[in-house]
């Protein structure tokens, strides 16, 4: 029996085979993990629908395949399934595994009830006399997936095997350089995630004119206001009181008077869209995720401080979800956390504009024939020319320059 590519989304069209967890001639139970598929939106374990052993393999490890499309063969155990396919059955309904709906159970031990785990970890868990709570998960919406237990097993083992070879010499490891987490001379294969931002950044590139301009913003109110309140906001709300969360704000009411920057383009058709959901950017070691903030103009600058600080933990642990990631309208990044200064965004397709923050640079600024020491922050905005011109670019840029500048820092509240 063949099963299919699933669909892992609503707007999911195909999916890359990242990695497959069995081999042909494996058993597997139904919900056990077959292999692992990458989208533009998550990379999710896929299960097995049926009790069977598994006869062929049928696409390859990195290849993209549209949604429906067959991807192994199984011949299930029970000979009733074998029977029930016919030219009527729509295996794409048969094996659809939308990511908010993946099948799973709760372990029945007591410590492991709070944790939603396929069968095959389940049973890991206990041959293993493992407390799932102990294991961090990588899998979808950081559930704990079979490569999770086995890893942590095998470190455990490496653990007693050092605890009792103390006097052994110790060889000392090769430490590969921290910034980039590789070697000289390495040949890495391209897969994964990495894959589908190079394949959607030459997308970008080859498909949209990119226009882009920069405006120079003077932000010592905003310096000022941020440095007056941070310390009662991060005891308080126990978050921090970022720059960028203030930039996220103005930005967010700046497009409500600019709805065309808050569009999309599709084919022969711009489509506005009434919600302001902004994405953005969040770096992990060589993976790039770009999580939403819905509506984001109606929410306080509390509400968005707290919202960054919470996709950004997601994205670093791995538990970003499809709807963590889905609907943007308009992108904001945070290049200036980098320290730079001046740099030209891809625009996140279908969206027709990123906003690139940079850093903010004390400097020698002439204010009425006088030099004063000011804040300065660039805003560098890429735009996709089928959409907008440099004229609506630029006033959109010159009123977030406004609101930023005419900031009171004495009677400007964070609330």
């Amino acid at each position: 029996m063949e099963i299919t590519m699933p669909k892992l989304g609503e707007s999911v069209t195909e999916g890359t085979i990242e990695n497959w967890l069995v081999k042909v001639g494996d058993h597997v139970n139904e919900y056990d993990a077959v292999c692992e598929v990458n989208t533009a939106k998550v990379t999710a374990e896929v299960p097995s629908v049926y009790d069977g052993v598994i006869r062929e393999i049928l696409i390859n490890e990195g290849e993209t395949v549209e949604v429906g499309t067959p991807i192994y063969k199984i011949e299930p155990d029970n000979a009733a399934v074998k029977e029930e396919v016919d030219e009527e059955t729509d295996d794409s309904e048969i094996n659809d595994v939308p990511s908010e709906n993946k099948e799973s159970v709760k372990a029945s031990s007591d410590n492991n009830s709070s944790k939603r785990l396929s069968p095959v970890v389940m049973r890991m868990l206990s041959e293993h006399g493992l407390d799932a709570n102990s294991i961090e998960g990588t899998g979808f919406e950081g559930r704990i997936t079979k490569k999770d237990v086995e890893k942590f097993i095998a470190s455990d083992n490496q653990q007693q095997t050092v605890n009792k070879t103390d006097s052994a010499p110790k060889e000392t490891p090769h430490i590969s350089t921290q910034e980039t987490g590789v070697t000289a001379g390495e040949k890495i294969k391209v897969k994964g995630v990495r894959k589908e931002i190079a394949k959607r950044m030459v997308q970008s590139k080859t498909e949209i004119p990119h226009a882009w301009l920069m405006m120079e913003v003077d932000a010592t109110n905003l310096v000022n206001l941020r440095n007056k309140h941070k310390a009662k906001f991060k005891e308080t709300e126990g978050v921090n009181l970022t720059y960028f969360s203030y930039f996220v704000k103005i930005v967010s009411e700046v497009l409500k008077d600019f709805p065309l920057l808050n569009s999309s383009w599709d084919g022969d058709t711009i489509t506005v869209h009434k919600d302001i959901n902004l994405s953005i950017a969040v770096a992990d070691e060589d993976q790039l995720f770009v999580p939403v903030i819905k509506n984001a103009d109606d929410r306080s600058l509390k509400g968005i401080a707290k919202s960054i600080n919470e996709l950004a933990t997601k994205a670093r642990t791995k538990k970003l979800t499809g709807e963590d990631m889905a609907g943007g309208t308009f992108t904001v990044n945070n290049t200036g956390a980098f320290g730079s200064v001046q740099s030209m965004g891809i625009i996140n397709q279908p969206q027709v504009a990123i906003l690139q923050v940079e850093s903010i640079v004390k400097k020698p600024v002439f204010i009425d024939d006088m030099l004063a020491a000011r804040h300065m922050v660039n805003l560098c905005l890429s735009i996709d020319h089928r959409v907008l011109d440099g004229l609506m670019a630029g006033n959109f840029l010159q009123a977030v320059k406004q609101r930023i500048e005419n900031i009171d820092p004495d009677h400007s509240s964070v609330y």
